[in-house]
């Protein structure tokens, strides 16, 4: 990587790549695996192979610079093939959610003036052949699995002859635009967040910096969704930039077993993600009361000295503790869920206890969190070291961070966005005169300059008493009992905070027939006296911390999973409040009655 040209904002993408053709051909940048389960993979330069001939059969196709392509792809080798195709074509390539129904891929089709589409197989397809009225005139596609009429195989797109990258990367300017990410649309229509290449290229760059020693050839499980500015920064931009290894993982279902096939060295994900692997762990030893014991145990023992080996504070004595928890069972549990090798994890794009950071780092996983926006090409801060749970780490490089006087974070540098896609009102309120990106989150800084985030400036709930409250600090809290999976905390104008509480669907069962709890459904637990009291018991010790307005009086138990791209959550996880105070109103009022 040609840091300085990064960091200047004088590079691109493209150049990086055609660079990394040079530096490291032959070395591997993307694997996946066949329906037989054996494993394929292309070097960068056979990477670099297939994207020439994309690009060349996308010119064929019409596409021009300027433009934008839709791509929608699960995470797939071909998707590294075409976002870098569309981009050596002078265009943009815009990623959307797999789950977009007809409605929503006819607008971001329209918003985003979409001139052609590369999609994955016949199913998504479909989707906008469903709204086929409502598109673009004259949207022509290309389909990487299957056939259909009037559709472009895949196949003829690499039967052209190969375009000459470098010369492709030489018409890109840093300005350009790299990718167009919609936001979720939790409060409206999505936002088209346009990042530039300078942009891209600054926060790898940021990321790269903070990380010690050689990053070439780490290994990442994608499996994240390609429209969410982290996975794209994480592993595909990764590969490009920073040589990692990235292996494809099109189904999140599979990401366990994907986990102990690659054992990652760099993984990413989305708190439910980490808070689902935790409680399959603690779901496989309830049946062993002993064995959770220790487990628990270790865990607790071994918590603080992860954190000083963290600080570099550890004592002599520490470390030989530690070494012995390691081997006494806790990097066993490391083994059996694929994450012995991994060298940093991350969590972000939402909320997570602290508990949960501490028990991962207790484990020997140094999770940490990172925060950021795609308005800001994904993180604004984050520390792989001195790691302080509660925390989202300090400012990256070349990134300043400040508290504004009503308490939201803003953040300016290289890494901020020039502006919403078509909508100059939208970005000049989220960008003021000075540059300052405002985020909307309510924050703090500590005096080592570490960022914690308190809320979202717009969810504060103001009781009827007057009391404004963080609901996402008691959702923390209440997500701290075993038996919980998610909540959601209620109270705006009443006269109390309540809140909706799902049992944990990993840890509830075994818990259950632990207790000789009969039992044919999660429904039907969350209805079963003894994981009421336990649940109130959990409640009331959670609540302890707290003062008498801001404590939870109330839950409603529900039996259910709410699921990431769901009517209660985006496809990142988070909360969609709204939509749930909508859907659960009747549940809701119940606890006010």
């Amino acid at each position: 990587m040609t840091d300085t040209a990064i960091r200047t904002g004088t590079s691109t993408i493209a150049h990086e790549f055609v660079s990394a053709m040079d530096a490291r051909g032959e070395q591997t940048a993307v694997r996946w695996r066949e329906l037989d389960g054996g494993w394929r993979s292309w070097t960068t330069g056979e990477l670099g192979g297939q994207v020439a001939l994309a690009a060349a059969g996308l010119r064929a196709l019409g596409v021009q610079p300027g433009q934008r392509v839709l791509l929608m792809m699960r995470n797939i080798a071909e998707f590294h093939v075409a976002d870098l195709a569309v981009m050596f074509c002078g265009a943009t390539p815009v990623s959307i959610y797999n789950s977009s129904p007809p409605e929503q891929v006819a607008y971001l089709a329209g918003h985003a003036e979409a001139t052609a589409a590369i999609v994955e197989d016949r199913e998504f397809l479909g989707r906008f052949q469903a709204v086929g009225d409502q598109l673009p005139k004259g949207m022509r596609f290309v389909l990487v699995r299957g056939s259909a009429d009037g559709v472009t195989p895949w196949a003829s797109l690499l039967e052209s002859t190969p375009l000459d990258l470098a010369g492709a990367a030489a018409g890109i300017s840093p300005d350009a635009a790299a990718t167009v990410i919609y936001t979720s649309g939790t409060t409206g229509a999505p936002k088209g967040v346009v990042l530039t290449h300078a942009n891209v290229c600054a926060q790898v760059a940021a990321l790269r910096e903070v990380i010690p020693g050689e990053v070439s050839g780490k290994r990442v499980v994608s499996y994240l969704p390609m429209a969410h500015i982290a996975e794209r920064a994480v592993s595909h931009y990764g590969m490009v930039l920073n040589g990692y290894e990235i292996s494809c993982c099109p189904d999140l279902n599979q990401l366990g077993e994907y986990l102990t096939q690659v054992r990652p060295q760099i993984m990413f994900g989305v708190p439910r993600v980490w808070e689902k692997i935790r409680a399959r762990v603690l779901a496989a030893v309830a049946a062993d009361p002993e064995r959770a014991a220790k487990l628990d145990a270790a865990i607790a023992a071994a918590t603080p000295i992860a954190l000083a080996r963290n600080w570099d504070t550890a004592t002599d004595e520490q470390n030989v503790a530690w070494d012995r928890l390691q081997q006494a069972g806790l990097l066993a549990v490391r083994e059996l869920v694929g994450l012995d090798q991994a060298e940093f994890a991350i969590t972000g794009a939402a909320p997570i206890p602290v508990h949960v950071i501490e028990w991962y780092n207790g484990l020997g996983v140094p999770l940490s969190e990172v925060y950021g926006m795609s308005e800001n090409t994904g993180a604004m801060t984050w520390t792989p070291h001195k790691i302080k749970p509660g925390t989202v780490g300090p400012p990256v490089p070349g990134a300043q961070v400040r508290i504004a006087g009503d308490g939201e974070v803003l953040c300016r540098g290289p890494i901020v966005f020039p502006g919403y896609l078509k909508d100059p009102q939208q970005t000049a309120e989220a960008i003021d005169a000075d540059g300052w990106l405002h985020t909307g989150d309510i924050g703090r800084l500590d005096e080592d300059g570490y960022l914690t985030i308190v809320d979202r400036k717009k969810e504060l709930i103001i009781t009827a008493g007057g009391k404004n409250i963080s609901p996402a600090n008691l959702e923390a809290a209440l997500k701290t009992i075993p038996l919980v999976a998610q909540a959601f905390v209620v109270g705006d104008a009443k006269p109390y905070t309540a809140a909706l509480v799902l049992l944990d669907p990993e840890v509830a069962p075994g818990w259950a027939q632990a207790r000789g709890i009969p039992f044919s459904a999660l429904p039907e637990l969350a209805e079963h006296p003894e994981i009421v009291a336990e649940i109130q018991r959990g409640v009331d010790a959670a609540m302890a911390p707290f003062n008498q307005a801001e404590k939870v009086k109330k839950v409603r138990i529900l039996g259910i999973e709410w699921l990431p791209d769901s009517d209660e959550l985006t496809p990142t996880a988070k909360l969609k409040r709204r939509v749930i105070k909508t859907k659960y109103a009747t549940d809701i009022e119940s606890l006010y009655t």
